[in-house]
């Protein structure tokens, strides 16, 4: 049992350690003026959105959706079955023996 909570202990170390790794490629696309600037001023979620205001699709975002579904679903179909065919299936099972 010790040896598992030494391995549970060790893993937890390291994720902490991978968490507070720097980016530098990140923190060189930030300039001083952002780094600089204020926090922004946090509001309520309420004061967002309008009530009764939620998005609608546009018809032809709704036909280029139905349209993709359509193809996903057509594409899941070809996908869907066997993938060793029974010749393959019959050689294998007779190398097996």
């Amino acid at each position: 049992m010790e040896h598992r909570t030494a391995v549970l202990l060790a893993a937890a170390v390291l994720a902490l350690a991978a968490s507070c790794a720097r980016f530098p490629e990140l923190d060189e696309t930030v300039d001083e003026d952002a780094r600089r600037a204020p926090y922004p001023a946090l509001i309520p979620l309420e004061g967002l959105a309008a009530p009764g205001a939620a998005p609608r699709a546009t018809a032809p975002a709704t036909e280029a959706l139905e349209a993709r579904a359509a193809r996903l679903r057509a594409r899941a179909g070809r996908i869907r079955g066997d993938v060793i065919d029974t010749e393959t299936r019959r050689r294998m099972e007779a190398g097996v023996e």
